[in-house]
């Protein structure tokens, strides 16, 4: 299943959740369900378009779509397009309603995101985890920090205006001064909206199972407490208010209207 309905918020409206499963290399620490067999791409939007057609809830009006994984930006332009129109065919939208998609570094570029900005998309976030190689390097991420860089100066000449960072804290050997030199590098960039993840374990994952086999050793209670407490402060005295345990906006405004469902 592709689709889910989110609740509505306080403000009556609901909101559209696509789930895009398929990935080009899995992560060692995601959970997600995701496949690598791309191949399998179009046999799954026609499934999604069907789906779509059969759960149109009547009398629903949603005011954000969201585009997850997985990763999305696996997707060719045209493809999630596809998706988008279908969408705008088979629901009822606000007006100014919020569309999300969501991009990695090694799987994204500008004609890319200039296409998806033309045609309805006006949130992008890139999942970038970390700044560092080493770090990449350990998460089992396919792009260098390079690349990181390199999407999102791309977003912003195609025209990105909300812009979110992903980042990833509480790995194994990360000091506060490695995960202050993540936030500040990411903050240079002057994001719209940053998510800050701590790194878990979650059962069955292969980083779940090394951690058994002591391949190597987590962070401690205390230091995740504590790079947990310095991202607040951090990000606080550079404009970001928090909203969600992970997340952070430059204002209301700004903040995720499909988080908050």
């Amino acid at each position: 299943m592709g689709l889910q309905l989110e609740n509505r918020d306080d403000t009556g409206h609901a909101g559209l959740y696509v789930h895009v499963p398929f990935c080009i290399r899995k992560c060692p620490y995601c959970d997600f369900y995701s496949e690598t067999e791309l191949q399998k791409l179009d046999a799954f939007l026609a499934a999604l378009m069907q789906e779509m057609a059969l759960v149109t809830p009547p009398g629903t009006l949603f005011d954000t779509i969201y585009i997850g994984g997985g990763t999305p930006s696996v997707l060719k332009g045209a493809q999630a397009l596809t998706i988008l129109e279908d969408a705008h065919r088979r629901f009822a939208f606000t007006r100014d309603v919020e569309v999300t998609i969501e991009v990695n570094p090694d799987t994204v570029s500008f004609d890319t995101l200039k296409a998806l900005l033309s045609h309805g998309f006006n949130r992008v976030n890139i999942g970038i985890q970390s700044f560092d190689d080493h770090r990449l390097r350990f998460l089992g991420r396919l792009h260098s920090a390079r690349k990181a860089r390199g999407a999102i100066r791309s977003a912003r000449k195609a025209g990105v205006e909300k812009l979110g960072l992903d980042l990833m804290y509480g790995l194994p050997h990360q000091s506060r001064k490695d995960w202050l030199s993540d936030l500040a590098e990411a903050t240079c960039y002057e994001p719209e909206h940053l998510s800050c993840y701590m790194l878990t374990y979650e059962a069955g994952t292969p980083f779940d199972e090394w951690r058994k086999a002591g391949r190597f050793r987590p962070s401690s209670e205390d230091t995740v407490r504590d790079l947990f407490e310095v991202t607040i402060d951090f990000l606080s005295e550079r404009g970001y208010e928090q909203y969600e345990i992970s997340n952070f906006s430059r204002g209301n405004a700004l903040r995720s209207r499909h988080n908050q469902k």
